[in-house]
């Protein structure tokens, strides 16, 4: 099939509109590296000054390969989807063992790599080494669904496979990072999600097929998606005044749902006993409970519906898996999901009134 002029055009299109970001400045293949997984699920705009922080703390493979778990933790604090820090960390220690700390120039061994995924080894093979993969993401199916007209399911791994088929037939080998980004650019300033895409700003719609036929607002097709899974959840947060205002947390078990992170203790509301119960179970003496307000989050696959109980207690020694954190080493030394942001933004204003 031959390529459209449309997508010829496309590498020259994106040069003239490029936009000023950081891993843009100073392209490297560790920065290209972290700026994807981190614009995984997460705005442009949102990303930018963690990445900026992320390499003023890690500036080299090496130093994220080294770095302390629990920092590099709070350092991806706000961004969510913590396994991908984790990733990086691991991807980067076997880079370092086996690579000499230098990413690999070859897309099967980035594949190899923990959290690098089909596009994001597109990604870094194309930007940073200049070698001709594509990288397939929602944006970028969005824009093919689009300008091929195509009505099938871009969630099914059948659709998936076709459209990148083509985008591959259409990708140019002397200029693969600018095509890729190009698409990239398209689907987050004119192709946009949810929405009308903006046809008459598009550098494509001279070939768009989904823009001849007046269909590229209902496309691209996807069937619905199972609905969440609701848990009503109660949070325990134990807060003891001796010496000086500390939190009791607890680790997650390193495989599931936020693993191995920092948590206020919760259970399922139908299996949680009484807060008074709850204490004793771990060793200690509650002197005074509060009721918190209900808070609500939403995981991928799983929305928890928190009721949060918060227990002054003595200072007793926990079990394994728990540990006192000063108040406010809490803030900013220890990495707690975003699932229990309402109750730690609230915690100061609490303990000062109840101390």
């Amino acid at each position: 099939m031959k390529t459209p002029l449309s997508l010829e055009r496309l590498p020259d299109w994106f040069l003239s509109v490029r936009r000023s970001l950081p891993w843009r400045e100073s392209i490297t293949p560790y920065r290209v590296w972290v700026s994807e997984i981190m614009l995984q699920q997460t705005r442009i705009e949102a990303v930018i000054p963690y990445f900026e922080r992320f390499m003023q703390a890690f500036p080299t493979i090496a130093a994220l390969a080294d770095a302390d778990t629990d920092r590099l933790l709070k350092m991806w604090e706000g961004l969510g989807y913590y396994s991908r820090a984790r990733n990086l960390q691991k991807a980067a220690r076997i880079i370092v063992a086996k690579y000499g700390g230098e990413m690999p120039a070859d897309y099967q061994a980035l594949r190899a790599l923990p959290g690098i995924g089909p596009y994001t080894a597109g990604a870094i093979a194309s930007i940073a080494f200049g070698l001709p993969h594509a990288a397939i993401d929602g944006n970028v199916l969005r824009v093919m669904a689009r300008f091929y007209d195509h009505h099938g399911d871009v969630l099914s791994p059948a659709v998936k496979a076709e459209l990148t088929a083509l985008v591959e037939a259409a990708l140019p080998h002397d200029r693969p990072a600018l095509f890729n980004q190009g698409l990239m650019e398209l689907g987050e300033t004119c192709c946009l999600p949810n929405t009308a895409p903006h046809c008459e700003q598009c550098p494509l719609k001279a070939d768009c097929q989904g823009f001849a036929k007046g269909t590229a607002a209902q496309l691209p097709v996807r069937l619905a998606k199972k609905s969440r899974r609701v848990e009503q959840r109660t949070v325990l947060v134990p807060v003891t005044f001796a010496d000086r205002p500390q939190v009791l947390l607890h680790k997650r078990p390193e495989n599931g749902l936020l693993a191995g992170l920092w948590e206020l203790p919760n259970r399922l509301t139908e299996e949680a006993p009484t807060p008074e119960e709850w204490v004793r179970s771990l060793g200690g003496v509650a002197e005074r409970t509060t009721a918190l307000d209900n808070a609500k989050h939403l995981f991928t696959h799983i929305e928890w519906q928190m009721q949060g109980i918060a227990v002054v207690t003595d200072r007793f020694s926990p079990p394994d898996g728990y540990m006192w954190v000063d108040a406010n080493a809490l803030r900013t030394q220890y990495a707690l999901p975003s699932a229990f942001s309402a109750y730690t933004r609230a915690l100061p204003a609490w303990l000062h009134t109840n101390k």
